[in-house]
C-alpha cells in the first residue's frame, strides 16, 4: 500500500491534503455532496492510489454560507490552484451529487481542470439547498456564482409532496421531475454545458437513484459531449442508487431523512465497476469512451 502523508488545511477553507510520500504529478480535488463534510476517507483512498488528494469543506464552515446558496465557483478554482502549487501537473475534480454539480461547472469554466468525475450528477444548475450568507432560504436563488454573478438555475416546485409517510425517510427524485416540468422555460439557460469543457469527463450514475434522476442527467451530459465530438465515459449499474461506494469505503450510513435508492450490494458493485476508470482517468488520461 502506498505510504501517504496528511496535512491539515485551514485557509481559504477547512480541508485536508493527502499526498503519497513519494509525491505525484496527478492530483484531485474531492467534493462531498450536501453533507458539507471534508471527505477524508475518500481522499485517503485516492492518495493510496498515487494521487495528491485535497478534500475541502465548501459550505457550512467559517465565513461560508450555511447552505448551498450562491457558492462562488472560485472556491473550487482555489483548490485547483493549491494542487498546482504542490507540483500537480494533471488536476482532476471529483464530486458527488451537489459536489458533482460543482465539479462539472468548475470544469466548464476553469480550463486548468484536466479531468472531472461526476458521481450521481445533475445536468442542470439547481437552486439553493439551505440558507445563504444572509441566513435566508427563500426566495430561491442559484446554488452558484461566477465572478459575483449568480448562474441561471431551476427553482424547486414547493407544491410537491412525497409519496412516503411523513414520519420516515423520503425519496425526492419526483420533486426534481416535477420542478423540471413546472419551470420548463428555465431548463435551457440552466443546462450545464459540458460540451464546452476541455477536461476529460467521467460520469458515474445508478439506475435506481431516489434522490434525483442522476442516470438520466448523466446520459444528457454524455449526449451533449458526443454531439460536440468530445470524449466522455459513463459507468452505470441499473440497481445502484445515489451513493455508489468505492472499494474500501463500506456501506453508506442510514439516513432518517432521505431514501437514496439502490442496495448496499448494488452500490458497491457500481463503485467497483467505476474505480478502475476513476483512477485511470485521474492519473493517466481519458479511457476509451463507452
Amino acid at each position: 500500500m502506498t505510504e501517504i502523508v496528511e496535512h491539515e488545511v485551514t485557509a481559504p477553507w477547512e480541508g485536508v491534503l493527502v499526498e503519497p510520500a513519494a509525491g505525484s504529478g496527478a492530483g484531485v480535488l474531492v467534493l462531498a455532496g450536501s453533507s458539507g463534510r471534508v471527505d477524508r476517507r475518500r481522499a485517503r483512498l485516492l492518495a493510496q492510489q498515487g494521487l495528491v488528494a485535497l478534500a475541502v469543506r465548501w459550505f457550512g464552515g467559517p465565513g461560508q454560507a450555511a447552505g448551498i446558496c450562491e457558492i462562488p465557483l472560485e472556491t473550487f478554482v482555489a483548490g485547483v490552484d493549491l494542487l498546482r502549487s504542490r507540483g500537480v501537473e494533471r488536476v482532476g475534480v471529483l464530486g458527488v451529487s451537489k459536489g458533482a454539480e460543482a465539479a462539472l461547472l468548475t470544469a466548464v469554466h476553469e480550463p486548468l481542470v484536466d479531468v472531472v468525475v461526476g458521481v450521481s450528477p445533475t445536468a442542470l444548475v439547481w437552486c439553493n439547498v439551505g440558507p445563504g450568507l444572509d441566513g435566508s432560504r427563500h426566495p430561491y436563488r442559484s446554488s452558484w456564482t461566477l465572478r459575483g454573478r449568480p448562474l441561471p438555475f431551476v427553482p424547486l416546485d414547493d407544491s410537491w409532496r412525497p409519496a412516503e409517510r411523513a414520519d420516515g425517510p423520503v425519496a425526492i427524485s419526483g420533486w426534481y421531475d416535477l420542478s423540471e416540468r413546472t419551470f420548463a422555460p428555465h431548463l435551457d439557460a440552466a443546462a450545464i454545458p459540458m460540451e464546452r469543457a476541455r477536461a476529460d469527463v467521467l460520469l458515474i450514475a445508478g439506475g435506481d437513484d431516489a434522490m434525483w434522476p442522476s442516470l438520466r442527467y448523466a446520459e444528457e451530459l454524455a449526449s451533449r459531449r458526443r454531439a460536440a465530438g468530445a470524449t466522455v465515459r459513463l459507468v452505470t449499474h441499473p440497481a445502484a442508487g445515489h451513493r455508489p461506494r468505492f472499494p474500501g469505503e463500506g456501506p453508506a450510513e442510514y439516513s432518517q431523512a432521505f431514501l437514496y435508492g439502490g442496495t448496499p450490494m448494488a452500490d458497491a458493485l457500481l463503485g467497483e465497476l467505476a474505480w478502475g476508470p476513476v483512477i485511470d482517468a485521474l492519473r493517466f488520461g481519458q479511457a476509451p469512451a463507452d
